[in-house]
């Protein structure tokens, strides 16, 4: 192939690419003679190179290699007026190697899907837009403030009050650590007053709501609060005993180790936005003001979206529904199917205000550096993933004060994952059932039945792969 001596059309070679080695191996010419380039132009063997590979290797948008150089004879630039003659001939393959679909399996997640994400977003603007009308023509506006905050919501004091006093149990907690670190009190004795405080501070809250007629948002704060509470109090517990082990222990796993008690730290600990106690915590080195004032935007905005479905959406759909177990079967999974769109917005808007904002615009607040509040859920592969990945203040509470110290003690995996559950699912049951007052026992089996869902996709995922697991967990949020 002599290109750069004829000028001419050069043909390919069997493996449908030209003969590079020819070209990169002799010498440009600036003369004019040969027709390719004019005496004002000097080119490098590296830019011979550079301009051979990418006319070799780009087959889709641009011109063939001999094309290209019979464009340049003929007086076009790149980026200029291109002769149309010369590109593109019938003698260049058109097919150079070996290529998957873009929508194949194999090259799916090798390639950006933007202009499909933007479609979808077209697509559910418009569509939910069209719901939204033809929800506001049949019922009219529906929104109220008496589920929210009703004529008791004035009368909530005592729940309040309890909201209040919940402050009185880490006092009491690092009282305890305090008269230990004195020698004041044993070791057993110390256990006893954690579990008597830490189940005091359950027990009187559910007991307040349970006597008050409160308004549900005002019974599930508390609720919330109080789990919340219990769960740091029993890490705060914990990890203070495991520092006075290490410390009295005479083979030291790390002798920096110093047990000391701090009341400043425990009132970090109980304002930051973790559930793991440490002495000492990542911090960010300021507060930017600007950014947490758009998030307390964003969070207003997403908080009032969520209640106009609520209120436009849901209340409706539930009032105007018969008993699920004495109607028509047909009827009753098109009432579940109907209200599952509603719930997923509801659980997305509810994660997002809950786990993005709030707990970043108090990481902020509070210059708290770790800001790992969840991973990348969306991408779970199985049950256990997406457990694993949504709510990292519960799953590190989880592994660090249940799942280990069952493994320490010799508890097999599963009990383990089963205890764990289990904490977890009695907690659900409080925060749900309490303020509405029905103790059915849904959200503890609704938790509990995520045990052998766990199980068995992770049976699926060793034996189909990842994607009919990805789809178990996604359908599995998208209808509860």
């Amino acid at each position: 192939m002599e290109i750069l001596d004829s000028g001419g059309v050069t043909m390919p070679t069997e493996n449908g690419g030209a003969d590079l080695d020819t070209l990169r191996h002799r010498k440009p010419r600036s003369d004019s003679s040969n027709g390719l380039l004019p005496d004002s132009v000097t080119v490098s063997d590296a830019d011979v190179r550079d301009r051979v590979d990418s006319a070799v290797e780009d087959t889709q948008g641009k011109a063939n290699l001999a094309g290209e150089n019979e464009i340049r004879e003929s007086g076009g630039e790149a980026g200029g007026n291109v002769d149309v003659r010369y590109t593109y001939r019938p003698s260049v393959p058109a097919h150079r190697r070996v290529r998957e679909s873009p929508l194949s399996s194999d090259a799916i997640f090798k390639q950006s899907h933007a202009g499909l994400f933007n479609l979808c977003v077209v697509v559910l603007v418009a569509v939910n837009s069209r719901l939204i009308i033809e929800n506001l023509m049949k019922y009219g506006w529906l929104i109220r403030t008496d589920f929210w905050f009703s004529s008791t919501s004035l009368r909530d004091w005592p729940l309040f009050m309890c909201c209040l006093s919940l402050s009185i149990f880490p006092l009491a907690a690092f009282t305890v650590e305090k008269l230990v670190l004195q020698k004041c009190i044993s070791e057993p004795v110390v256990i006893i007053l954690h579990i008597i405080i830490t189940m005091t501070e359950v027990l009187y809250p559910v007991y307040v709501t349970l006597r008050c007629d409160s308004a549900f948002l005002s019974g599930v704060t508390l609720m919330l609060l109080t789990c919340i509470v219990w769960l740091k109090l029993v890490s705060y517990a914990h990890t203070n005993y495991d520092i006075r082990t290490l410390a009295n222990s005479s083979d030291k796993a790390n002798p920096e180790v110093s047990y000391y008690v701090s009341l400043k730290s425990l009132a970090y600990f109980m304002l930051a936005p973790t559930l793991c106690y440490q002495p000492s915590y990542p911090r960010s080195p300021c507060i930017r003001k600007g950014w947490v004032a758009r998030q307390f935007a964003k969070l207003i905005i997403f908080t009032g979206f969520m209640g106009f479905i609520i209120e436009q959406y849901i209340n409706p759909i539930v009032r105007n529904s018969k008993h699920p177990l004495k109607g028509d079967l047909l009827y009753g999974v098109e009432r579940v199917l109907k209200l599952s769109v509603p719930n997923l917005y509801v659980w997305l808007c509810m994660f997002y205000c809950f786990f993005h904002l709030w707990l970043n615009i108090l990481a902020e607040l509070l210059c708290f550096g770790d800001r790992e509040f969840y991973k990348d859920w969306w991408n779970a592969k199985s049950v256990g993933d997406y457990w694993r990945m949504w709510n990292m203040p519960v799953h590190k509470w989880m592994v660090r004060h249940v799942y280990f110290p069952c493994l320490r003690r010799n508890i097999p995996k599963v009990p383990a994952i089963i205890l764990a559950f289990l904490v977890s699912a009695v907690f659900h049951e409080l925060c749900i059932a309490v303020p509405c007052r029905l103790f059915k026992l849904w959200a503890f089996l609704g938790i509990m039945f995520q045990v052998p869902l766990v199980f068995i996709t992770n049976y699926l995922q060793e034996r189909f792969g990842s994607m009919v697991c990805s789809l178990n967990w996604k359908s599995n949020s998208f209808v509860f």
